[in-house]
């Protein structure tokens, strides 16, 4: 025998990862046994069916490396559901039924049961506007099938309704179209979502009254059926169009690459015995079997396929790499991304993710994350540090070796970690590509001279709480090489200004008075040190920026100094 599976999608809306999964391994099983793919585009509903929906359903098959070997549209095929559906009519097998839905839902209500009642069973209603073809049910006995999945599986004929095959407007429902397709093109298998389990039935007397309406024909036995779990996120709920992400398009736009995509679809529901997940393709194909499939729901895990993107973007070439990122570049230049994309690639979980990392680069850096900053930018050192790194910067090497050379020799120097402050300070993260080469891409002015990621945001910790400023024109070259006039006797030692590489100290009340040295200053009033950096200033704070008592809005920044 010769195995044929179909793959059956309507075009009446893109194609989704759970349709995806159904393809991926209707595809799989006809690979694995050298069997025939057929693709069957289910578009008798004229209405509701939209041929750039079709086209969309091909692209996205072909993106993830699905092929088919036969192609059929019902909409070719309508005449024949027709003519079935008239069989069935004249054979006594269906009758025509003039009930409007809220007049079942009546009777369901007030009889305490649900679905139809057989209401027009004997009727002889004549066709016309609103009147359906119902198929008539058995009274009695048990439908039933040995699924490849989900073992055995029985229905009792007594409580099935009879249910409609032939719509109002003429258009045959799916069930009757999927029973003559799947026997007049000797569909070996069915392998499909476990929502369509409850049709099965449906489909299976379908497929009895057509044979039986040719006796002098020779036909194949019924289909081994195999329904696959349900793919359910994380509150374990089926996933829903309205509610999740699930059309196949939209990952791609994202920048998950389509072997990721399809190596993790295969997971959802079936497993190498080996454990290994992440392979070739033609690995799995030799390894699947439908009896191997799990019937219990599969989490659809984003962190996951996170998880088999980078992986597999990882293991691109260089060039490959370079390639495929040019429609997520957002304005990068591809010169300057051909010299960093060795630290992107290995970094980066989608595509589109690119531009994030090098929005420092090329612009301005994202607005850091509170508690990151505090914990970086928070500590005693940190401008002596910043003040030095820039210091020697002015003067060295513009290379990766000599920026990192300045960069750690202060550390050395100072007894203490420089390379985070400066990441923060300059990128306005914790982690990212690495640091020094795409600094030595970037003009040495620019680094030494950029507001600092989330210019504008300083934050001074007072009594262990938080407090900031909104500079937003600030540069380091606003700034004066040394803390303003008076910053001595009445500044917060801990304000540090993301709106420059060293810092903004602003008054926050007068808890500093006394501390440090005296001494003269130039101008022969009394100077003080700060605590922190050592810088000497007047005691009696004058100038811009200054407070002279708590409760006064600072002039550049425009916040009090206490909460």
């Amino acid at each position: 025998m010769t195995v044929r599976v179909r793959f059956s999608p309507a075009p009446t809306g893109y194609l989704h990862v759970g349709g995806a999964r159904s393809a991926l391994f209707n595809w799989l099983y006809a690979r694995h046994t050298g069997g025939t793919m057929v693709l069957r585009i289910e578009d008798t509903d004229a209405d509701r069916s939209r041929p750039e929906l079709i086209t969309a359903i091909h692209e996205s098959l072909q993106w993830l490396g699905i092929d088919w070997d036969e192609e059929y549209r019902q909409s070719d095929r309508f005449d024949r559901y027709v003519a079935a559906a008239n069989g069935f009519l004249e054979r006594g097998l269906a009758y025509r039924c003039d009930c409007t839905q809220e007049a079942v839902q009546e009777r369901a209500k007030a009889a305490g049961s649900a679905g139809y009642d057989g209401h027009c069973r004997n009727r002889n209603v004549a066709p016309g506007e609103g009147v359906v073809i119902r198929f008539r049910t058995p009274d009695e006995g048990i439908i039933g099938w040995d699924d490849l999945i989900r073992g055995r599986v029985e229905f009792d004929a007594a409580v099935l309704e009879d249910f409609i095959v032939v719509r109002s407007s003429g258009v045959p429902m799916f069930h009757l179209a999927n029973a003559l397709d799947d026997l007049e093109m000797n569909i070996t298998h069915v392998v499909r979502g476990e929502d369509l389990v409850n049709t099965t039935p449906r489909v299976l007397l379908l497929r009895q009254a057509i044979i039986d309406s040719r006796p002098d024909d020779e036909h194949p036995p019924p289909p081994a059926y195999a329904h696959l779990p349900l793919i359910v996120n994380e509150k374990r709920q089926k996933l829903s169009k309205r509610r999740d992400d699930v059309a196949v398009g939209d990952y791609r736009t994202r920048g998950f690459l389509p072997d990721a995509m399809r190596n993790y679809l295969l997971t959802l529901g079936w497993g190498p015995k080996d454990d290994v997940e992440i392979a070739p393709i033609e690995k799995f194909i030799a390894e699947f079997e439908l009896a191997d499939i799990n019937k219990a729901p599969a989490f659809f895990d984003i962190k996951k396929l996170e998880h088999f993107n980078a992986e597999y973007i990882r293991a691109l070439p260089i060039e490959s790499f370079v390639e495929l990122s040019q429609p997520f570049l957002g304005g990068i230049d591809p010169a300057l991304f051909a010299t960093l994309a060795p630290f992107v690639q290995e970094r980066v979980k989608r595509l589109e993710e690119i531009p994030s990392f090098l929005a420092w680069v090329v612009g301005e850096p994202a607005e850091p994350d509170d508690k990151d900053w505090k914990k970086v930018m928070g500590k005693d050192d940190v401008p002596a540090v910043l003040d030095l790194v820039i210091e020697r910067l002015e003067t060295s090497e513009w290379t990766p070796e000599a920026i990192g050379e300045v960069v750690f020799g202060v550390g050395t120097e100072l007894d203490t970690k420089t390379q985070m402050p400066v990441r923060m300070a300059l990128t306005g993260a914790r982690s990212g590509i690495p640091l020094f080469e795409p600094m030595a891409e970037m003009d040495r002015s620019v680094v030494l001279d950029r507001p600092p990621s989330g210019a504008g945001q300083a934050v001074a910790f007072v009594d262990g709480r938080p407090r900031r400023c909104t500079d937003r024109g600030s540069s380091r070259r606003s700034f004066p090489s040394t803390p303003p006039v008076g910053v001595g006797a009445r500044r917060s030692p801990g304000l540090l200004c993301r709106g420059d590489l060293r810092r903004c100290v602003v008054g926050l009340a007068p808890a500093l008075r006394g501390v440090g040295r005296r001494g003269r200053g130039a101008g022969g009033g009394a100077v003080q040190r700060h605590p922190i950096t050592g810088v000497a200033g007047p005691a009696r704070p004058r100038g811009r920026a200054l407070l002279r008592r708590p409760g006064r809005r600072c002039r550049r920044h425009g916040r009090q100094p206490r909460g």
